[in-house]
């Protein structure tokens, strides 16, 4: 663990403390419920590796993610408890815990209060989550960007006819995770993360803020919000040694938007947002639409649902996070069985409108039985410019397949 793992980690411990204590002194008619999976992962790579430090070895790992749940009698207090860890046989960094979820929760009529570490996801749109600012992205787990660290935070949100609002005040920033020399999928020049820099003299501890209003009106969903605080994306400078770079956290502010239309088997979805730092000013739009055939296949059962979005994005890769999407063109579909195994699957592709290259993406689960899950992923990077930034995944397409026990 690094510094920052162990203050966090104390932190936790600290806040895990109080919410035990809690729950005991309040523990009469309470209900407790224990759950989560362990199981194991398998990654293979159809190429050998571009850089000449990573590891050609079949990707072997372990993970288990328990979950905890407490609520009193009436439901006004709820205690949350999420961990993860994962043990990675190549890619050191990729071994780790995390806190996802370690929080308190009290519903006083129509506001609540939410107060430790939790995830909070906002969006709507499928090939890219523009608008989810409040956790960190978890590099090393995937590339598809779904997994997310724990975010310290305290959330006041008040439930009305005319909407849902909500405010964050997020007393911690967690630094993105990126993963070692060793393991695939990473930037040609290593990534210190132990040698970050902030713009901010109260580094990690600068105090951020966001506030978010929410409300379905008929047929449409709608959000705005606006986020003031360490920007979740670095950009990277030289450390000086070798090859190395270090993130570089600058202060931001950002407002967006994200809004979906439901119209019979229709979904016509949008998210956008507009950010200012120190050194960039950008904006983001993710568009497009769903529509789903219901019950046309697997003997009139099976739902299959088409995906079609096109992707904006005008910043600077110099002084800004590196996007590949900044003129891309997503189609995919989405098939359901609606089996008892809850059988699914997704597969999409994206295209890059500007020079051609393309990135594809399938991904499969089924329950086995009543506590087996079994997960199948796909990642293909095809006829890549060298100018892209995918030009550093050329030979990294890759297979994944998991196999979970729940309890």
């Amino acid at each position: 663990m690094n510094d920052t793992e162990i203050s966090l980690w104390n932190w936790s411990r600290a806040t895990l403390t109080c919410l035990l204590v809690l729950s005991n002194a309040t523990s009469r008619g309470a209900d407790i419920d224990v759950s989560g999976s362990v199981g194991f992962e398998v990654r293979g790579f159809m190429d050998a590796a571009t850089l000449e430090d990573q590891d050609d070895r079949t990707q072997f790992s372990v993970f288990a993610e328990p979950e905890w749940e407490w609520s009193d009698s009436s439901r006004s207090n709820q205690v949350g408890v999420t961990l993860f860890g994962r043990w990675d046989a190549v890619d050191v960094r990729r071994s780790h815990v995390d806190v996802r979820e370690m929080f308190w929760r009290h519903i006083g009529g129509d506001w609540e209060v939410v107060a430790g570490v939790n995830r909070v996801f906002w969006g709507v749109t499928e090939s890219r989550h523009l608008v989810n600012v409040v956790n960190q992205i978890d590099s090393v787990e995937n590339v598809d960007e779904e997994d997310f660290l724990g975010q310290p935070m305290v959330e006041w949100a008040l439930q009305k006819d005319f909407g849902r609002f909500s405010a964050f005040y997020l007393p911690y920033f967690r630094e993105r995770t990126f993963p070692g020399g060793d393991g695939r999928l990473r930037f040609p020049a290593p990534i210190e993360t132990g040698d970050a820099r902030y713009s901010s003299r109260h580094g990690q501890w600068h105090p951020d803020m966001a506030v978010r209003y929410s409300h379905f009106i008929g047929d449409w969903d709608v959000g705005v919000h606006y986020f003031r605080g360490t920007n979740r994306e670095p950009r990277f400078e030289p450390t000086g040694r070798r090859a190395e770079l270090r993130p570089v956290y600058d202060r931001m502010d950002q407002v967006g938007f994200d809004v979906q239309y439901t119209k019979d088997a229709w979904l016509w979805k949008a998210e956008g947002l507009f950010r200012h730092t120190e050194r960039d000013d950008f904006t983001a739009l993710v568009a497009g639409t769903e529509y789903t055939f219901f019950q046309k296949w697997n003997q009139g059962d099976g739902d299959i649902g088409v995906l079609a979005e096109y992707l904006f994005d005008d910043r600077s890769t110099r002084n800004s996070f590196p996007t590949a999407f900044q003129n891309d063109l997503f189609l995919g579909s989405r098939l359901s069985w609606n089996d008892m195994q809850d059988t699914a699957a997704l597969a999409g592709v994206a295209v890059d409108l500007d020079d051609g290259s393309t990135s594809a993406r399938v991904e499969f689960e089924r329950r086995l039985g009543d506590a087996w899950k079994l997960e199948f992923q796909a990642q293909f990077f095809a006829n890549v410019d060298e100018n892209n930034l995918f030009d550093v995944f050329r030979r990294d397409s890759f297979l994944t397949l998991s196999l979970a026990r729940y309890f």
